[in-house]
Formats: structure tokens, sequence, C-alpha cells
């Protein structure tokens, strides 16, 4: 069955336009935003190896060829800087290209998460796949990642699983919003009955939200083609998980760690700050 296979693919849907940060992003994409001296989307991409995964997978749009640079060795940089005491700044993204295959493709309209993780697919085949939403970062102070912890659920329940975290009733027409049963007596683990884009807070099931962070089974591909369009027009993995949910094929985890929203300015200065103090203490920096 496809569905055991280990997961050795990540994907990253990369392809939007990052409005809340004008101008910054007008010329550089969202996810290149750096928490002090590293992009979104390298945390993420580091987050997937520690899970066990190699092959990243980024769905991208027009103006973020920055990202492929960026894991692409720059032969005149290493050139300049070989020798020197500077050289140790390219020791991560170093290591990152060494042991990672990365591959693109384009999401050519922006038709929400659900298009965009289907226009992944030719890029993930017929396996289970995790995906990463760059600005939702996370930071688990030297404990499990958020995607190692789904990965050893995934392994004991073989379906998809969402992460996610309480959040205030109030907040939760920002997110996609879990209902379900707790599994095998474990607070942290629900069987999902329900699952709704962005309800206003009198209609929500519950404050249980989904959070960047997914496990998918390959047959969300094809619940995606026949997925119509839902709230703002587009195309919602809410909606398609949904359909999964109803053949009990849906997990939601309420992970272990902190989570920072780097697609708000609110969540990004918060974040940059926590890294701050945690490499300050550390005596990083």
């Amino acid at each position: 069955m496809n569905s055991l296979k280990s997961i050795k693919k990540c994907l990253f849907p990369a392809a939007g336009y990052g409005t809340r940060f004008l101008p910054a992003t007008k010329a550089m994409p969202k996810e290149m935003l750096p928490i002090l001296t590293k992009p979104l989307i390298q945390y993420g991409v580091e987050e997937a190896m520690s899970a066990g995964m190699s092959t990243m997978a980024i769905v991208t749009g027009r103006g973020k060829r920055a990202i492929e640079d960026h894991f692409d060795i720059s032969y005149e940089l290493e050139h300049q800087i070989k020798g020197t005491s500077k050289e140790y700044y390219l020791a991560d993204i170093r290591k990152i290209i060494t042991k990672c295959t990365f591959s693109y493709t384009r999401q050519t309209q922006m038709k929400g998460l659900g298009h965009a993780i289907l226009t992944g697919e030719t890029l993930i085949g017929n396996e289970p796949f995790a995906v990463i939403l760059a600005d939702d970062l996370c930071d688990n102070n030297g404990l499990d990642s958020v995607l190692k912890q789904m990965v050893e659920v995934y392994e004991k329940y073989k379906c998809a699983i969402v992460a996610i975290e309480e959040i205030p009733k109030e907040e939760t027409n920002k997110y996609g919003v879990v209902a379900g049963k707790i599994v095998d007596g474990d607070d942290r683990i629900y069987r999902v009955s329900d699952m709704v884009e962005k309800p206003d807070p009198k209609d929500a099931p519950s404050n249980l939200a989904i959070i960047g962070r997914y496990i998918l089974i390959p047959e969300i591909f094809d619940v995606l083609e026949n997925t119509q369009p839902g709230k703002g027009g587009e195309i919602q993995i809410t909606d398609a998980l949904l359909s999964l949910a109803k053949e009990g094929k849906v997990i939601a985890y309420k992970f272990e760690g902190k989570r920072f929203d780097c697609g708000s300015i609110d969540g990004f200065i918060k974040a940059t700050n926590y890294f701050y103090e945690k490499e300050k203490k550390a005596g990083n920096v």
C-alpha cells in the first residue's frame, strides 16, 4: 500500500504575494523574509530534514527566483569568502544543499492553498507527503520538531494528519477549525469529524485551529480535483480534508512547541525577538 511508505517528500506552497508585508515583498518573496540571519523557508526545510525528509518540492510563482537561488551554490560568493572568518556563515545552507534535492513548479493562478497543493502533485507523485507553510514558524527548543512529532502520529494511524493548537474563540475566523473525538485517551490526538474554514466565532465547532503543518495521503489529489471553490472563491484544503474526515481518514494533533504567525507583522516581530533572545542566551549573537 502506498500509504505505508515512509515520508520522504515535503511540499512548500510558496506562490503567495505576501501583501501584508508590502512594499518589502514587492520584489522579494515573503518566504525569504529573514528571522535574524535565516529566511523563513530555510527554517521550514530544516524542520522537514529533522523529520527524515530529503526531497523538497516547492510550488512557486512569478518573482520567486530568489528561493531557487538560495538553495543553490553561489560560486562567486563562495570564492570571495573562502578561507576567511566569514566562511562559516554558509555552513548550514551548504549542508542543506548537499543533503537535499529541490524541485520546483509554478502555480500560475492564485486559487488557494488547496490549488497550490494540487499544483504540487507533479512533484510528489503517488505517495504520502508533508506540507509546511513557511510563514508558520515553529520552535521546540531542542525537542522533536512539530513535523517529526506528526510523522510519529502518522506511523501509528496511517492517515492524513493536521497540526492544531488552541486559539481564542474570537479568532476562529482566521483559521480552519476542527471538531473531533479524542483517540486512545490521548488528549493531543483527535479523530476529526468536522472542519470549517474561517468560521465566525458563533459558528465555530471548537477553538482548535489548523496551523501550517500537514501530512497528506496521495488520495488528497483526487479529492482536490473534485473540490469546488469555497470561501473567497478559492479551493480550500480544509474542504478537501473534510471529505477524507467523513471517511475517518483525518487525525488532528495538538503539537508540542511554540508557533509564530510570521505572515503577520505582529507574529514576525515576536518571532524575531524570541529567536534573538534564544541565540543571545546560547552565545551566538
